[in-house]
């Protein structure tokens, strides 16, 4: 039987899927949680594409919680795809933007904290 401590590498059997993660119960009666995020290296929109209740998976243990639950992973255990999908990077707005842009903030600065706008009048009323 094997000791379920961190770093252990165990194979269970999934006996519970939510949208937040799959249960997974061994062969000593325990049972742990793989959290959704702990499923693949990309991004898990729907568990159920992944796994299946009533599967075997072999799951890597990262540790216990404070109230001593087992906190498994499947992901740790796979292979790390070589390049991870980065999020698209935000291009640069045009030049006649960046222009006005810029203008914008020069005319805002000459104006002070005021704002612009109308000045007040300095005549007195008689």
């Amino acid at each position: 039987m094997v000791q379920l401590d961190s770093g252990a590498v165990a194979e269970g059997r999934i006996t519970r899927v939510t949208d937040f993660g799959a249960f997974i119960q061994f062969e000593n009666g325990e049972t742990g949680l793989v959290h959704i995020s702990q499923i693949a290296h990309s991004f898990v929109r729907n568990i159920h594409d992944h796994v299946r209740e009533g599967d075997t998976v072999e799951v890597k243990v990262l540790g216990r919680d404070e109230r001593g639950r087992l906190d498994l992973s499947i992901k740790e255990l796979l292979e790390e795809p070589e390049e991870v999908p980065r999020p698209r990077a935000i291009g640069r707005q045009s030049p006649q933007f960046e222009a006005k842009l810029r203008s914008f903030m020069r005319d805002a600065k000459e104006r002070g904290p005021g704002g612009g706008g109308k000045k007040p009048s300095t005549k007195r009323k008689k």
